[in-house]
C-alpha cells in the first residue's frame, strides 16, 4: 500500500486550477464558464484561439465569444494578434495584482455603488414614529459602513502592490 502521495503533473494541475478557479466564480459574482475561461488563459503561456478554449473546456462557441467579451469588458482579457492569422486570440492580464485591482473594480462598480444609491433613496423614508426613527437609524448606520468600505476599496486600487502587501504584512503581526 503506498500512501506517499505522487506529485500531479502540469496536466492535472491545469486541469485543478481551472476546475477551482471556476468553482470559486460564484462566490465572485461571475458565471463558471466565465471563470474557467479566465483561468485558462491566465495558465496560458501563449495567447489562444476561441476554437483552442471551446476544446480544453468544452463549451460552445456561443459561450465561449460571450464569456471572452465579458472578460474583456472587465479588462482581464484582451485581444492578441498573432501575424498571418485571420482568427482572433485572447490573452489574460498576468500581473496578479492587476487582475486583483480589475475584478476589485468591477464587483465595487456592480455590488456596492448600487447599494449605496439605494440607501441614498431609502434615507427619505419618513419619520415620526418609532419604527421608522429605527429605521431610518439601519439605513443610516448601512451607509455609513458602505461609504467607508467604498472609500477603503478606492484607496486600496490606487495603490501599487507593495503598499497593500506591506499593510497586509502590518496587519498579520
Amino acid at each position: 500500500m503506498d500512501l506517499v502521495p505522487h506529485p500531479m503533473d502540469l496536466q492535472q494541475g491545469k486541469e485543478k486550477f481551472i476546475d477551482t478557479w471556476g468553482r470559486l466564480a460564484g462566490s465572485w459574482g461571475v458565471t463558471r464558464t466565465m471563470a474557467q475561461i479566465h483561468a485558462l488563459l491566465l495558465i496560458a503561456t501563449r495567447p489562444l484561439c476561441a476554437e483552442e478554449i471551446m476544446e480544453d473546456l468544452d463549451i460552445s462557441r456561443g459561450s465561449a465569444h460571450m464569456n471572452l467579451k465579458e472578460l474583456m469588458d472587465w479588462g482581464l482579457v484582451t485581444r492578441a494578434s498573432q501575424e498571418g492569422e485571420r482568427r482572433e486570440f485572447f490573452i489574460a492580464e498576468k500581473d496578479v495584482w492587476e487582475v486583483f485591482r480589475l475584478i476589485a473594480v468591477q464587483r465595487k462598480k456592480r455590488e456596492l455603488e448600487p447599494v449605496i444609491h439605494a440607501l441614498d433613496d431609502l434615507a427619505d423614508v419618513s419619520a415620526g414614529c418609532p419604527d421608522s426613527e429605527a429605521f431610518q437609524k439601519m439605513i443610516r448606520d448601512l451607509k455609513f459602513f458602505s461609504c467607508k468600505a467604498d472609500a477603503m476599496i478606492d484607496k486600496l486600487i490606487s495603490r501599487d502592490a507593495a503598499w497593500v502587501i506591506n499593510g497586509l504584512t502590518r496587519l498579520s503581526r
